[in-house]
């Protein structure tokens, strides 16, 4: 008996692949989604969401991911709970290898998100979601009238501490160096506002307090002094950037220098028949949302792909 041949596979369980898994499946593509062993992506470590569409009362990242997975599976969408390990795009139909296994398709679309870079902090893990965050747009919002610092240097940590400055009473903004990385009009925007405040050659030494189960705030470290100290706030934003997760898929598709897949138009990626969404190729906006609206997109594309080789469909 010969291996199934399935219409779409769809690598990544975030919005953006459960979404291109929901239209696929409703254009009776049959697809199958891998998951992942970790699936969700990042809304699974997100507390609450209250600017995704439809749930006026807000939602939990988790439930609003196992609500995405449902509309998936009421649709007959194959999900497998494995991890990707290595992917062959120059053959027909695309090999995608799992463990002991391996996954034929003739169009392919690529959601594997992107994860926030931590300093690598035990309090910082613990209190993600209750005071400690990496999306500025995403929580700024619960931070009203209160104390938020943000570490980084670059541009997206000025535009972080400048936005976060609608919300919140005050903003400082720890840098380990004494000099940014961030472009020059972006610092001056930073240094122009009143409620930004730097505090250089500085590390954050640890989050406070787990014990309370929320950030009151971070023990700090002069890294010229030597200086130890405590400052007090009740949320810390990191800024020092994303990482794509497309570490298996370099030398098979075009990358920009960080890591991010190019795309030629749409969800098109430099290989026919591979498409991508989200995260992965967004480093721009990185919302729960736009991720999802290009997984929608990313759908559309591979059925219209097929379409136009009905040959693919009916061998």
């Amino acid at each position: 008996m010969s291996e199934k041949i399935y219409n779409v596979a769809i690598i990544g369980s975030g919005p953006a692949g459960l979404t291109a898994a929901i239209y696929a499946a409703r254009a009776n593509l049959n697809p199958v989604l891998i998951s992942g062993i970790m699936e969700g992506g990042q809304l699974m470590i997100t507390s609450e969401v209250e600017n995704f569409p439809g749930f006026p009362e807000g939602i939990i990242g988790p439930e609003l991911i196992n609500k995405m997975k449902e509309q998936a599976k009421r649709f007959e969408t194959e999900f497998i709970s494995d991890d990707v390990i290595s992917v062959d795009f120059k053959s027909y139909p695309k090999k995608i290898n799992i463990n002991g296994r391996t996954i034929l398709a003739k169009a392919l679309i690529i959601a594997t998100g992107a994860t926030a870079r931590w300093i690598g902090l035990e309090s910082e893990k613990k209190l993600q979601g209750k005071g400690v965050s990496a999306c500025a747009t995403c929580d700024g919002f619960f931070f009203k009238g209160k104390e938020i610092v943000v570490v980084g240097g670059g541009d997206t940590a000025m535009e972080e501490a400048t936005f976060l400055t609608k919300f919140a009473s005050k903003v400082s903004l720890i840098h380990r160096r004494d000099q940014f990385r961030a472009s020059k009009i972006m610092v001056k925007r930073a240094e122009n506002n009143p409620k930004i405040e730097f505090i250089l050659d500085t590390v954050v030494e640890d989050i406070l307090d787990i014990n309370q189960g929320k950030v009151t705030g971070v023990k700090l470290k002069n890294v010229k002094t030597g200086e130890i100290y405590e400052k007090t706030c009740q949320g810390v934003f990191m800024a020092i950037g994303h990482e794509p997760s497309t570490k298996i898929f370099k030398g098979h598709l075009k990358l920009d220098k960080d890591g991010y897949i190019l795309l030629k138009d749409r969800t098109f990626t430099s290989i026919n028949g591979v498409f991508a969404a989200g995260d992965v190729t967004d480093k721009v906006y990185r919302q729960g949302i736009t991720a999802a609206g290009m997984g929608c997109m990313a759908a559309i594309d591979a059925e219209r792909y097929l379409e136009a080789r009905e040959d693919l469909l009916n061998d």
